[in-house]
């Protein structure tokens, strides 16, 4: 189940990092919240096009670390809130 906040989040302009671990080591690339869409199930589509050193890494370790935040959105500790 995905949190009320994150979909809060999802709602807003913000920016979602997508980092990776290959055969050359760390790699980092960049979309956006609106992007992203959520299917029936639960499950998070990040588009990824032209992220081939991306999709390269993830063919050789599946591990991915996401994040994504807005500043529009109330944190536990003031303005914004990530994930």
């Amino acid at each position: 189940m995905i949190p009320e906040k994150l979909l809060e989040i999802l709602k807003q302009d913000g920016v979602v990092a997508i980092a990776t671990v290959g055969q050359e080591g760390p790699h980092m690339v960049n979309t956006w919240n609106s992007y992203i869409k959520i299917s029936a199930d639960g499950r998070l589509f990040i588009p990824a096009g032209y992220m081939h050193r991306t999709e390269a890494n993830i063919a050789y370790n599946s591990n991915v670390l996401i994040t994504l935040g807005s500043s529009k959105v109330t944190g536990n500790h003031g303005p914004g809130a990530g994930f």
